[in-house]
């Protein structure tokens, strides 16, 4: 489990989720060691579910978030 402080949790997360998109966007999954490229493959399925749990939520205006 992450030892994020609950107040900065998701801030923190994404920032280094971003991070993690523009890595797998420039340098590709194959580019990984295998435990880097296992946690990525992860990180996508979690990410995923996410979404998919999540995808019908509004921001504070009442706007769905896209």
């Amino acid at each position: 489990m992450s030892k994020n402080m609950g107040y900065c949790r998701f801030q923190n997360t994404l920032t280094d989720l971003q991070d993690c998109f523009e890595v797998l966007q420039n340098e590709g999954l194959e580019n990984l060691s295998d435990d880097e490229h296992r946690a990525a493959l992860h990180l996508i399925d979690v990410c995923a579910g996410i979404g998919e749990e999540f995808a019908d939520i509004e921001d504070e205006d009442g706007n769905d978030e896209e």
